[in-house]
């Protein structure tokens, strides 16, 4: 966990990582040097997931208590399958969410997850099994509340079709990016968009 201290000038962004990611993520760091740049760096957390989901959702879910008990304004920004986590997370707490090609029922994914992973950034091994589809399964929440995200996706994702994550958050406002790739190469030209929604305004 990202320990800086908060100034409570502004909302305080957490940001979920994907799968086989870490705090080391290129889209992490991008927020946490647009905060950093208008000194805001206290405003930032981004929590280090286990790879198993229920675990994850347990620790994402300590964290979240913890900082609203501290009557922090929260919003959440979450890649791929966290993006899938921040669904779940701003439905059960009621936050806004930036979800940038999230992943779309994880839990069908299972010739691509199951079995020996390697995270990209630590080279940590571990193995996904069925359980932990099963685990994904319980975090689906229907129905969404569109008015709580900005889904910002790209339509060069080679991992999730965007076409499904345009379906699931239908209402929601939307930034679709022609051509890119499912890391979003070209999020930092985006981010501006993302800080706003997040409560930031205009830069």
């Amino acid at each position: 966990m990202s320990t800086v201290s908060a100034d409570r000038d502004g909302p305080l962004v957490v940001y979920i990582h994907g799968f086989k990611s870490s705090p080391a993520s290129i889209k992490a760091g991008l927020v946490r040097q647009w905060l950093k740049s208008r000194g805001k760096e206290g405003r930032f957390r981004c929590p280090d997931l286990p790879y198993g989901p229920a675990a994850a959702a347990k620790l994402l879910e300590i964290e979240i208590q913890r900082l609203l008990e501290q009557r922090e304004q929260l919003v959440l920004i979450g890649s791929s399958l966290g993006g899938y986590y921040a669904t779940w997370l701003a439905e059960r707490h009621n936050l806004r969410a930036v979800v940038v090609n999230p992943a779309i029922r994880p839990y069908e994914f299972s010739a691509v997850v199951i079995g020996p992973q390697k995270n990209l950034y630590t080279a940590e091994e571990f193995v996904f099994t069925e359980a932990h589809l099963e685990e994904l399964r319980c975090l689906e929440v229907e129905p969404i509340t569109p008015s709580r995200y900005l889904l910002m996706v790209t339509t060069g994702d080679e991992v999730i079709d965007y076409r499904r994550a345009v379906d699931r958050y239908r209402g929601a406002k939307m930034r679709i990016v022609k051509g890119s790739d499912h890391g979003f190469s070209d999020f930092a030209a985006y981010l501006p968009e993302a800080m706003e929604f997040c409560g930031f305004g205009k830069t």
